[in-house]
């Protein structure tokens, strides 16, 4: 009885590490997991529309898909890639994805891998810069435009940085694909309406530092 009983509560806690990032709400992959992809993977001649490196545009669902296998992301190359102390991607002297970043795509995977959007509902009432704006920079912008990689001369990691695209008629034109500005997030689409309002919200409010 007592070996039943041990074995049960293997089985049960085996079952139950396997599930833990089953489901996520939180986690929606317009808002959260393709802004990983793009910042980090479709630079330069890598995995954009332009080249397939290894067969993948990693600049939008479809494309990324052909990388998964959904509810496996040890099935899935995007996943098998990036994780471990020593991942094979990102390349060209980019940093390897955070703890976040990596636990993120496979959460979304073992969720059966969605092309969700909007998740959280739209709230453009909230614009504060750190709760915000800074999250928006970080997910889609940081990737080229930061400290160590400015790209266009804009780093987008901090809150003076970020001003700067600002006071130089920059940030909402580029956000926008506005003709004449370089579009931005690059080799992708437009942020979200919601995404692009609250920014401009901050942007019209003066852009505090709150």
């Amino acid at each position: 009885m007592k070996k039943i009983a041990v074995l049960l509560i293997i089985t049960f806690a085996l079952l139950t590490t396997c599930k833990k990032d089953v489901y996520n709400p939180d986690i929606c992959f317009q808002e959260n997991v393709l802004p990983i992809f793009v910042s980090n993977c479709s630079m330069g001649d890598c995995h954009n529309s332009q080249h397939h490196k290894e067969g993948l545009d990693l600049t939008n669902y479809d494309g990324i898909m052909k990388g998964v296998k959904a509810n496996h992301p040890m099935l899935s190359k995007v996943y098998t890639t990036i994780r471990g102390n020593n991942p094979s991607m990102p390349t060209g002297g980019i940093p390897k994805l955070g703890t976040r970043e990596v636990n993120i795509i496979k959460t979304w995977i073992n969720m059966g891998a969605p092309n969700s959007s909007n998740c959280k509902g739209c709230d453009t009432t909230q614009f504060a810069f750190n709760a915000r704006i800074k999250p928006l920079m970080d997910n889609w912008c940081v990737g080229c435009h930061s400290a160590t990689n400015s790209g266009g001369g804009y780093d987008l990691s901090s809150y003076n940085g970020v001003v700067a695209s600002v006071t130089a008629n920059r940030l909402l034109g580029t956000l926008q694909h506005t003709a004449g500005y370089s579009p931005m997030p690059k080799n992708t689409s437009p942020l979200s309406d919601c995404d692009i309002t609250a920014v401009r919200k901050w942007i019209e409010a003066g852009h505090p530092n709150n």
